[in-house]
């Protein structure tokens, strides 16, 4: 697994920095969120460093499909309203303009109230 010396996301999966997990295994690691904007808000992580989501390749396809497929049974083991009376939102921030503030691609998971919502985009 390929990891960077510097980044925080890469020391909390070899357990140097502290994280309340939601979810682990062998490719993907799920932690809540240490600023939460949402009653529910964790993020999932590829366990390979990938510094955004620009620089994923093919090779990728398998682990971020992965992320994509745990997002809603981790959202609803976490308290959110199942079906389409229910729901979450998945964002993935890519660059500075973008919003990533970490560079180590993650999808942050939110539900409950809607805080975040932006006219014309839910």
């Amino acid at each position: 697994m390929r990891h960077q010396a510097d980044c925080i996301f890469c020391k909390i999966i070899l357990g140097q920095i502290p994280c309340k997990k939601v979810f682990e295994d062998e490719e993907v690691l799920a932690f809540h969120d240490i600023h939460p904007v949402a009653p529910i808000h964790f993020l999932i992580i590829p366990k390979k460093h990938i510094a955004m989501l620009a620089e994923a390749t093919l090779d990728d396809q398998a682990i971020l499909g992965k992320m994509m497929c745990l997002a809603p049974k981790l959202a609803e083991e976490q308290g959110a309203e199942p079906g389409r009376e229910g729901g979450f939102k998945v964002i993935v921030n890519n660059g500075a303009q973008g919003g990533q503030e970490v560079y180590h691609m993650h999808m942050h998971v939110l539900a409950g109230s809607r805080p975040w919502k932006v006219p014309g985009l839910g």
